[in-house]
């Protein structure tokens, strides 16, 4: 038979119905068309919220043997590691407890000590927490900000301290703020007192560009200072209590050419990172004498004068002696 006799149209029994590339323009035109509207008027958003929670309850029990799985080895693991520091703060526990013990011992050898030599008895300052708000936008200088101010009574030239040590001094108080300006500052020195030697000297603020640190300036090249002494408030300055941790001394240049030694200091306090602050009171001028060493100064000139007055009565009585 021949091929050009043959009919090639589908027979009536099957419909063909829209050729493929009509169904692929008119499915893009609609897939487009549900995008768009989507997008605009939100209209699938209850189908997927109604197929999301038809779906929930398959996907928790899909999830489940993960989640049993990974959070058995988080328990495991937070286990040992809740073990240990259970067994470090038990030991810091007990160290503490016998650091406390001894500072009450020592606190209260003090008190007899300067009973017995009739010193003045040094006070507790108060102080008030507060808040880091912000660093100061001037770059040339470094200061915070706190969220403390006059309203709760803060007064210019309190010293700020972290739990750390010394961290400044408030230089600017506004009604609910104050500027604090931090102890590397160029512009703020402290008097501070070596703890291991005594020798007292003043910390300014290190400008140079050794970097954020403290700088003892006029301290002899042949001074007794060494690497890591401890350098904390002498309090003769009437600001800063006597006491305080400042900083440690991390280098030590000593130059044939030069008397004076260059000494770098890291501060102790967390000058770049604090967020919570004390702010105490300042201890102002030292008070005067106690009753009882006035009494022994007063008590000095009434003697000599008794007996610049005794002496003139006898000399008289042997005179009279001598003349008959």
């Amino acid at each position: 038979m021949p091929l050009g006799t043959l009919d090639r149209s589908a027979p009536p029994l099957f419909s063909q119905g829209p050729s493929a590339l009509s169904k692929l323009i008119f499915f893009s035109a609609l897939a487009l068309f549900l995008m768009v509207a989507d997008a605009r008027f939100h209209l699938t958003r209850p189908l997927r919220a109604s197929i999301g929670a038809v779906l929930y309850p398959v996907q928790w029990l899909a999830l489940k043997p993960v989640q049993l799985f990974a959070q058995g080895g988080l328990y495991m693991e937070d286990l040992q590691v809740a073990q240990r520091n259970e067994a470090e703060a038990r030991r810091a526990l007990a160290l503490q407890a016998e650091r406390a013990s001894q500072a009450d011992t020592l606190s209260i050898d003090n008190e007899r000590l300067r009973a017995l030599l009739e010193l003045r008895q040094t006070t507790r300052t108060p102080g008030r927490a507060a808040e880091v708000l912000y660093d100061a936008a001037d770059p040339y200088t470094r200061k915070i900000v706190i969220d403390q101010g006059l309203s709760q009574g803060i007064e210019a030239g309190s010293p700020v301290i972290d739990e750390h040590g010394v961290l400044g001094q408030v230089t600017q108080v506004q009604p609910f703020t104050s500027e604090v300006t931090l102890v590397i500052d160029r512009d703020l020195s402290i008097p501070v007192q070596n703890a291991r030697t005594g020798a007292r000297s003043v910390a300014f603020g290190d400008a140079s560009a050794h970097g954020s640190g403290l700088e003892l300036r006029f301290m002899a090249a042949n001074a007794d200072l060494q690497e890591g002494d401890l350098l904390a408030t002498s309090g003769v300055d009437g600001v800063y209590p006597a006491g305080l941790p400042v900083a440690k001394i991390e280098r030590i240049e000593r130059r044939a050419d030069s008397g004076f030694a260059r000494i770098y200091c890291l501060p102790l306090a967390r000058v770049t990172a604090a967020r919570y602050v004390l702010v105490l009171t300042p201890v102002g001028t030292p008070s005067a004498a106690p009753p009882a060493a006035a009494a022994k100064k007063n008590d000095k000139p009434p003697k000599a004068a008794a007996s610049a007055a005794a002496a003139p009565e006898t000399r008289p009585a042997r005179r009279e002696r001598r003349t008959p």
